[in-house]
């Protein structure tokens, strides 16, 4: 090397490139063989005569013939191929080797190319527009289910059911191999140590957010030794509820049931108030969702034990589901499924909704399917789904969105997902007359007592008339409650959904349409209940799409597709969850695929009977 700039070009190229550009160099800018500058032509000349000067030419030493040898030329030998001259291509490959080779920043350019190149496919203020190709129509992407309905109503009516939906009940647990719980271990706490400090949480969301949020509350208290303060509510500008936790759950019940492993009080103490001015200077501590039992120990509990009292606001998904150990898990599940009970006027409401709902169907031994429908207006305003595709629907949604949301859809930068690629990706809340093709489809025939878990359905009766006319026999809270008894959850949205609550978890046979936390708490509430079975209707909503985007589909195909979905989701009522591996070392994990509230086994439910029969029972009976 000549020079350090020599040097450091050397140094950016690795050899096999720096071999191989040698290479063509060599064969661009060697000069022509001539009888004057040949190796095979030289002579050698008298004593004392200075020998012609002779260019070397360079030569490929990596050939076959190099390399082997062959029958003309030694072994080893260069072999040396007349250069023909050079062509234009030849000459540009030479100039922008040697230009990015002697300018190496020139190639910071290309991932601001790669980036600008990105930038022009994406859909934004400056996106190129490509034509659409002819015959890209992909199945499913356009709500055709109107006319599917018509096209398969006749069909409906003269379908000859064998046996009733409900009546042939599930299969799978009737060959055994069901699951117990087992959370003996939570009455075996030798007694509490001295507590490390006090702590507060917000519980946001709807009712089952909240919900999860109490449980993994509980569960930070005993991994920190902390006394907990009973949940604060946050006031939600989409549901409107000011219940407080007393409002909705037997707060009296909570503290004593889990007395023995952690110390609950309803308020923080007159001393620590005042020592944090009332409490509003009390240190406020963010958590990374799905934070790990390590960051509370390292980095949340020395606070605690300086400072006495923290609070974590936001809570929501604020403790992972993977890396706890067993007796933590054993404690949220217990928590959830025993300590959270029902206050005393929601849970008699809730009674009484079950026993007129069973009397409604006497001749199908009070057996009854209740329907999650998640079609009201703010669901579709928020899944931002098209149905109808005209103005009116458009105008009426955008207007709900900014209502509920404030910009949340229509802020700088938000990449919005395309009508048709949601509901290709079964994204959508599926309408009434699809949950009802669906369900007739599946083996239920129109005598079915349906109950309704749902609010006010979006486009009322114009929407729910196809699915009266397959099930004549619907039935809500609205229907089974006097105005008198009704009046006094009214504005209570949180209070309503637990009364749907009570109503879905005694079902025989639970319809899940639009995923959220409200079907996946009460999945794992049946499994408890149910020796490990869902007992859920939970349909794979890509294929139902596909189905429902031809309106030509004959029934026999529609009616088999559906059956072997509806038996996919018998097997699918037992399922374990599957956890993701944590390392030791950190502080917080990637999402959970799977929730220890929906999958309680084989954490909290064992596949062998627990030790204690008595204490088994009275489980499963409080819950």
């Amino acid at each position: 090397m000549q020079n350090g700039t020599d040097h450091k070009r050397e140094k950016f190229f690795t050899p096999a490139f720096q071999l191989g550009l040698n290479h063509v160099i060599a064969f661009v800018s060697s000069p022509l063989i001539s009888p004057a500058n040949s190796p095979r032509h030289f002579r050698e000349r008298p004593h004392g005569v200075r020998p012609m000067p002779i260019r070397e030419p360079k030569v490929k030493y990596d050939s076959p013939r190099v390399k082997f040898g062959s029958p003309a030329v030694k072994f080893g030998s260069p072999v040396v191929k007349p250069r023909l001259s050079s062509t234009w291509l030849q000459k540009l490959t030479h100039w922008l080797l040697l230009f990015f080779r002697r300018r190496n920043r020139v190639l910071l350019l290309i991932p601001f190319i790669y980036v600008m190149g990105t930038l022009l496919y994406m859909e934004g203020d400056f996106a190129m527009k490509f034509p659409s190709f002819p015959g890209r129509y992909r199945p499913g992407s356009v709500y055709r289910s109107y006319r599917v309905f018509e096209n398969l109503w006749p069909e409906m009516e003269r379908a000859d059911y064998s046996s009733d939906g409900v009546w042939s009940g599930w299969e799978y647990p009737k060959e055994g191999g069901g699951y117990t719980p087992c959370l003996n271990s939570v009455y075996q706490d030798p007694g509490l140590p001295d507590s490390n400090g006090y702590i507060l949480v917000k519980a946001n969301g709807g009712l089952n957010q909240q919900r999860s949020t109490i449980c993994n509350a509980v569960a930070v208290a005993k991994l920190m030794n902390a006394t907990l303060i009973v949940p604060h509510f946050h006031f939600n500008t989409v549901w409107k509820d000011p219940s407080t936790f007393g409002d909705i759950f037997d707060e009296d019940h909570f503290i004593e049931s889990l007395s023995k492993q952690v110390r609950i009080l309803r308020a923080l103490p007159q001393e620590m108030l005042d020592r944090y001015d009332n409490g509003s200077m009390i240190f406020k501590m963010k958590v990374t969702a799905w934070s790990l039992p390590r960051f509370y120990l390292e980095e949340a509990l020395p606070v605690l034990i300086e400072r006495e009292v923290v609070k974590f606001s936001p809570f929501a998904n604020r403790l992972a589901y993977d890396g706890i150990p067993t007796e933590i898990q054993k404690l949220r599940c217990y928590s959830n499924f025993v300590a959270l009970r029902f206050a005393q006027p929601i849970a008699d409401m809730g009674n009484m909704l079950v026993s007129r709902m069973k009397s409604k169907c006497a001749k199908m031994n009070g057996n009854y399917v209740a329907i999650h429908l998640r079609f009201e207006e703010d669901m579709v305003a928020f899944s931002q789904c098209v149905y109808d595709d005209d103005e009116e629907e458009k105008t009426r949604l955008d207007n709900t969105r900014e209502r509920d949301w404030r910009g949340k859809f229509t802020r700088e930068g938000r990449a919005n997902a395309p009508p048709d690629e949601i509901r290709r990706n079964g994204k959508c809340p599926l309408t009434p007359v699809e949950v009802g093709m669906m369900l007739r489809g599946m083996g239920f025939d129109k005598n079915t007592p349906i109950y309704l878990a749902a609010g006010v359905i979006y486009k009322g009766e114009e929407s729910m008339e196809p699915l009266r006319r397959m099930f004549p026999y619907i039935h809500s809270k609205d229907t089974l409650l006097s105005s008198e008894e009704h009046k006094q959850f009214e504005g209570f949205s949180s209070r309503l959904a637990a009364l749907d609550y009570i109503v879905c978890l005694h079902s025989e046979v639970f319809v899940t349409t639009q995923g959220g936390n409200f079907p996946q708490i009460l999945m794992g509430h049946r499994r408890f209940l149910n020796k490990g079975h869902s007992r859920t209707i939970n349909p794979d909503k890509r294929h139902l799409v596909r189905l429902l985007d031809n309106p030509h589909i004959e029934w026999d195909i529609f009616r088999k597709s559906l059956t072997d979905m509806r038996r996919q989701s018998d097997i699918n009522g037992f399922q374990l969850r599957k956890p993701i591996p944590v390392k030791t070392d950190d502080h917080f994990t990637q999402p959970p695929k799977a929730s220890l509230y929906t999958h309680p086994a084989p954490e909290c439910l064992c596949a062998e009977p627990a030790t204690s029969t008595e204490s088994t029972q009275t489980l499963v009976s409080e819950a």
